[in-house]
């Protein structure tokens, strides 16, 4: 395993310039691996600019070559061993299964793209034959199928330095819309964001993909992915991280003078509300609710940080177990030293906002770098008149707000800012309260659960990682499964084509043999 710190340019090591920087290590916040030095802005326009030539070529290719790339990216990380899971533990703090699990999820999602690839169903190609004998007017012959946008900047998340990062769904679901990716590594784990990048540098060159279809860019600050985000070859540009550096790159994808896209995915609180019927047994409820809470030291996107609790005796057993629960829960490594302080100061301004009391806190865990968990509680009223609030606090610390009576829940949620996800918990006795709130909650959040906790996403066809502003910057995608494939393509109809000049998916025989919607009805895949 070794490591340059270098930034990686259509598979040309390339040095950065000015301050050399390093890694750290998680848990001590000691440097970790070589120097490193950011892209220069030379740097960045080269890695478009090859971006850019490689796009035409990499979008015209069969799907089974775009394909097989996918594969072959899975298999080189998969090479790369457990060097690449050391690495990755010392650099995040996290344990060593879960980036086992990570890893797989990584590996999954890349084999899960290739077979989206190969199917064609991506292209949403739909065919309304002519009509020349329709009065009052005759229809033209109409095709459409979907094409992919051009390069995409990739930034990757700090939560999960494989499967939201340099390899992550967001550069899989590029690739496979057809897109060459230019990534820019997480500070947080550079080393990791090199391992991975070069299996994907070795994955194209052994299946002949066009240079300049993966780069990887090394940076500190911010100056490097701003500048990658106005270059204008860039087309689109996918992220995962706090709601201040999406806010930034929505903003300067918007000063360009040709605008473009970005899929952020920002801050959530994911609330949780209890109805009255799922406090008959309390005690398993609030227990399930501390360890969705402190999971992962509570680093998740979905992690559930504000919980809405019924008033009355019942609640109050609730929060007696929950506030046992966590007392007996110790603090673990945050991913970095800056996570791991921003958490603490963010429990502190919850304690401190009047009306707000805590009602439980673990232990700390090793070392300066692992508060322990904590839950607070306030009611209703108390909520409402302090926007500070409905804030984030990433990390273990989890709020609870007591409502009483529905017309109240329905008001606080009214109040909530769009959400990841939103999950209710209940029994038939509940049915018609949940009808009630139902409405408010499909217009808060991409996933709305019934029963059990929102940490962890299923990675498939069917679901949405994704959500309403400012959960996320376009709340009609979805960070996760194979419709964020969608992200990074757009519609061309073509009328009245010779059908030699066509794309092979729209042509009279479908010699691809993709699903099809002809004249408004599907058309399987032939067999």
């Amino acid at each position: 395993m070794n490591l340059t710190g270098n930034s990686i340019v259509a598979g040309r090591d390339v040095p950065g310039t000015g301050e050399a920087w390093r890694g750290v290590a998680a848990a001590t916040g000691e440097p970790l691996g070589p120097n490193l030095r950011d892209a220069s802005p030379d740097h960045v326009a080269r890695a478009a600019e090859l971006a850019a030539a490689a796009a035409r070529d990499y979008r015209t290719l069969p799907a089974h070559r775009r394909a097989a790339f996918l594969d072959a990216c899975a298999e080189e990380i998969e090479a790369l061993g457990d060097d690449l899971l050391r690495l990755a533990a010392s650099e995040s703090g996290l344990p060593l299964d879960r980036l086992a699990g990570e890893r797989g999820r990584t590996c999954g999602q890349l084999r899960m793209f290739a077979d989206l690839v190969r199917s064609g169903d991506a292209l949403g190609v739909r065919v309304d034959p002519a009509l020349p004998g329709r009065r009052p007017l005759p229809r033209a012959d109409l095709r459409l199928r979907k094409v992919p946008v051009g390069p995409v900047a990739v930034f990757g998340a700090s939560n999960f330095p494989l499967a939201f990062s340099v390899a992550g769904g967001d550069t899989a679901s590029a690739l496979a819309a057809g897109c060459p990716v230019v990534a820019k590594a997480h500070p947080a784990h550079p080393g990791t964001c090199e391992l991975v990048a070069r299996a994907l540098t070795a994955a194209a060159e052994r299946t002949g993909m066009p240079a300049g279809v993966f780069s990887l860019l090394v940076g500190r600050g911010t100056e490097v992915g701003l500048t990658l985000v106005r270059d204008p070859r860039i087309a689109a540009v996918g992220f995962t991280g706090s709601r201040a550096g999406g806010l930034a790159l929505v903003e300067a994808a918007n000063s360009r003078p040709v605008p473009v896209p970005v899929h952020a995915e920002m801050s959530a609180v994911n609330p949780v509300i209890v109805l009255d019927g799922a406090l008959a047994d309390p005690v398993p409820l609030a227990t399930a609710y501390v360890g969705s809470l402190t999971n992962g030291a509570g680093q998740f996107c979905t992690n559930p940080g504000l919980l809405l609790l019924p008033s009355g005796d019942a609640g109050d057993a609730f929060l007696a177990a929950a506030a046992r629960a966590v007392a007996e829960a110790t603090g673990q490594v945050m991913l970095t030293p800056g996570i791991a302080r921003a958490c603490v100061e963010g429990v502190a301004r919850w304690a401190a906002t009047e009306g707000v009391s805590v009602v439980a806190q673990g232990a700390p865990g090793d070392g300066p770098y692992a508060p322990g968990p904590v839950v607070l509680e306030c009611d209703a009223s108390t909520y409402t008149a302090h926007e500070d609030l409905s804030g984030e606090v990433f990390g273990a610390a989890g709020l609870v707000v007591r409502w009483s009576g529905t017309d109240e829940l329905v008001a606080l949620l009214e109040r909530v800012e769009g959400q990841l996800t939103a999950t209710l918990h209940g029994t038939d006795a509940d049915l018609a309260t949940a009808g009630r709130i139902l409405p408010v909650l499909e217009e808060r959040a991409g996933r709305i659960l019934w029963g059990g906790w929102p940490t962890g996403v299923e990675v498939c066809h069917a679901v949405v990682h994704g959500g309403p502003w400012p959960a996320t910057s376009s709340p009609g995608t979805t960070s996760v499964g194979t419709l964020a494939v969608e992200r990074w393509l757009r519609p061309v109809s073509y009328q009245s084509f010779p059908d030699a000049l066509l794309p092979e998916e729209l042509r009279a025989d479908n010699p691809l043999g993709v699903t099809r919607l002809v004249d408004g009805v599907l058309e399987p895949r032939p067999r």
